[in-house]
């Protein structure tokens, strides 16, 4: 049997240039995703809920904790310091990787409060603490007219960044644009910019669903299956037009739906951050892993998208949208207020647990 019948499709696919990140900061999905050779992590408000719900004992004796140490803290306070909490264990656990790459590989991504995807100088403040905290956080900022000023400040600061947010073209080059600029500034004033590492997150997924509910709510019939083919389209857009332009932020694709959010961006220099479910699927696929990222999405899925779903001409054309419009994007908004609302269960469920209902007991 051959080495590469031997290891796993994900593994394979590490093996062919491609990294892979685990779409979480649980510690049990992080040692799977490592065993399978992932070298990274990322973390949002929803994640983190998640890893809440699941150790709910755990994080409400820690949260009752922080409530008696701290009189004066706020259910707000509490509830984002277990959110960093959670964040650092994940990054501890993916610190031998960060320590073997000399910070190359390694680190997790926590992500800015998407409340303040308005406010440059808030969310510039929070995600320097973040960066403050372990060597191996990378801060996660909306790809929103704000997000990337706080974006562009804070890698000119020193500090690795992750875009999110994000479902364009036109995003993708804007926030290499941004980091080009802060690079070049730093270099320019004799900062060393080797140790940064930034990232372009895509949300792939998230762009497909937009793609059905336009059909949907417009009353469009597109052939069955095109539009699980907007966010690969786009990712291979802003793939090459990365390179074509030299920028040394990597892109990286989440929000998985099926399988051609991995295979067919195997083989490029990206990043796949993919939750645990679907890493567990893709292992026992039976897909070939091989190269894809240079296979041209078929031109006639992308004209149909084009000439049907103008929102697809908006995130796939470089000039779809201009940044003013970022905010506004029918994506954006939605993942805007799912990031928020759970910022505020999050907060909701802290309350549960230091000020437990007495109708209900607990």
């Amino acid at each position: 049997m051959t080495e590469t019948m031997t290891l796993t499709p994900l593994q394979q696919t590490v093996r062919l240039g491609t990294d892979l990140w685990n779409d979480s900061s649980d510690p049990a999905e992080l040692e799977y995703a490592i065993a399978n050779g992932a070298v990274g992590a990322t973390s949002n408000p929803p994640i983190t809920l998640e890893v809440l719900r699941k150790e709910p004992d755990r994080w409400r004796a820690r949260a009752r904790e922080l409530y008696t140490s701290f009189p004066t803290w706020t259910e707000s306070q509490i509830s984002w310091q277990v959110y960093e909490e959670i964040a650092l264990r994940g990054a501890a656990v993916l610190l031998p990787t960060f320590e073997r790459t000399r910070g190359v590989h390694g680190r997790l991504s926590i992500q800015t409060d998407p409340t303040l995807y308005r406010d440059k100088d808030r969310m510039l403040e929070q995600g320097l603490h973040f960066a403050g905290l372990v060597p191996n956080l990378q801060v996660k900022f909306p790809a929103t007219r704000a997000g990337l000023a706080a974006i562009e400040e804070a890698t000119y600061r020193g500090v690795n960044i992750n875009a999110t947010v994000g479902f364009t073209v036109p995003q993708a080059l804007a926030v290499g644009e941004a980091v080009e600029r802060a690079l070049d500034r730093r270099a320019t004033e004799g900062l060393p910019t080797s140790d940064l590492h930034p990232v372009c997150t895509i949300m792939v997924g998230r762009l497909d669903d937009w793609m059905k509910t336009v059909a949907e709510r417009d009353g469009l019939s597109l052939t069955p299956g095109v539009a699980d083919w907007a966010g690969v389209a786009t990712f291979k857009r802003a793939y090459g037009l990365y390179r074509e332009r030299g920028f040394r932020t990597r892109l990286l694709a989440a929000a998985y739906r099926h399988h051609l959010h991995w295979s067919q961006l195997i083989g490029g220099d990206v990043v796949l951050s993919m939750p645990h479910a679907w890493q567990v699927r893709f292992n026992a696929s039976s897909v070939e892993v091989r190269p894809r990222i240079d296979d041209p999405v078929d031109p006639a899925v992308v004209q149909e998208l084009l000439e049907r779903v103008p929102d697809f001409g908006r995130a796939y054309e470089p000039d779809g949208l201009g940044v003013d419009e970022f905010d506004s994007f029918g994506p954006t908004v939605r993942t805007l207020r799912q990031f928020i609302a759970a910022s505020h269960d999050l907060v909701a469920a802290i309350r549960d647990f230091v000020l437990p209902n007495p109708d209900i007991g607990g």
